[in-house]
């Protein structure tokens, strides 16, 4: 592929499986890993082959979802500890073709931010990857008992980045039950993922938490979950009169990044450049949910300049995850 000619390709969302975390998990939260075992376990010589053959240098490795979010405090803990040490043991086997995402137990978010320090510092771990809400009630990220984590995050000054996972089981009925037995993908990336995880972007804006930790860093996938598509409207309805206000597309287009995982379309991306600038788009596949060949391909025939596609493939994910 000749976009392989002298350019690094790091691709950051990217997942593999660890058995302790997937098999605490039943039902529609286990299916996803389970359909995709084969590749998701796969974090050796296979996955590297098949790395080669498309022309990604490096994955930035992170769980499949949904992780411990939706485990008991101390379960979600031992499990996110142990989980952490193996992916450091993954990718020291493989330095130069693997980083890692670390797994953070946020139903006890005083540990979550304990072992996201453990992870960067300890484990070198370029940052920590968050899948849907939290907890039996579930809580979305900008709740502020998780505050000590973006707190924690700009110490450290590595990003989060805010995954989907399967949405509130009573939007599921309310929203999706007709259909999602014969359309899952409506449920999942066709649109319920879409949707919780752009809330949960809106939500973090909204709460404040930005403007109390000013170098808080999030990445979104998917180009941003709509929300770049939707910035000029989000931002004039949250600032009609009589509505207390907030600089939503300023403090998006400041705080957040986004990729291209499991999004490889010429017009999508071009709204996202407009809007957010390639300083803030990085290059991800989304594998094994998404095949890897796609999106270097498309890259490859990007109609863009050869300064701003080596921003996206590699030059923005080095300076933000200091790879």
């Amino acid at each position: 592929m000749t976009i392989l000619d002298g350019q690094r390709v790091i691709a950051i969302e990217e997942h593999y499986s660890d058995p302790e975390v997937t098999a605490l998990f039943e039902g529609i939260d286990g299916k996803a890993a389970r359909m995709m075992h084969e590749q998701l376990d796969d974090v050796g010589e296979a996955r590297i082959k098949s790395m080669d053959a498309t022309g990604i240098d490096v994955q930035v490795l992170s769980h499949a979802p949904p992780g411990p979010q939706r485990l008991d405090p101390e379960t979600a803990v031992r499990v996110s500890k142990a989980a952490n040490d193996r992916l450091r043991d993954i990718c020291s086997a493989h330095p130069d073709r693997f980083a890692g995402f670390a797994m953070l137990p946020t139903p006890d978010p005083t540990a979550a931010a304990d072992e996201l320090e453990r992870c960067v510092d300890k484990l070198g771990f370029k940052g920590a990857l968050i899948h849907g809400l939290t907890g039996a009630e579930r809580l979305f990220i900008d709740d502020e008992r998780f505050w000590p984590i973006f707190e924690r995050a700009e110490a450290l000054d590595v990003p989060l980045y805010i995954h989907p996972a399967i949405p509130h089981p009573d939007v599921v009925d309310a929203y999706f039950k007709p259909y999602a037995k014969d359309h899952p993908g409506f449920l999942t990336a066709g649109w319920g993922f879409t949707m919780e995880t752009a809330t949960a972007g809106i939500r973090i804006i909204l709460s404040g938490v930005l403007e109390k930790y000013p170098g808080t860093k999030i990445i979104m996938g998917h180009l941003g979950e709509t929300l770049p598509f939707l910035l000029w409207r989000i931002d004039l309805a949250l600032n009609r009169r009589g509505a207390a206000g907030v600089p939503f597309r300023k403090l998006f287009t400041k705080h957040f990044h986004v990729t291209t995982s499991g999004f490889f379309s010429d017009p999508a991306l071009l709204c996202c450049i407009q809007e957010m600038g390639t300083d803030r788009i990085l290059f991800a596949v989304d594998y094994p949910f998404v095949p890897q060949e796609p999106g270097p391909k498309w890259m490859e025939g990007l109609m863009l300049n050869d300064t701003d596609k080596a921003k996206i493939l590699h030059g923005n994910a080095e300076t933000l995850l200091k790879l």
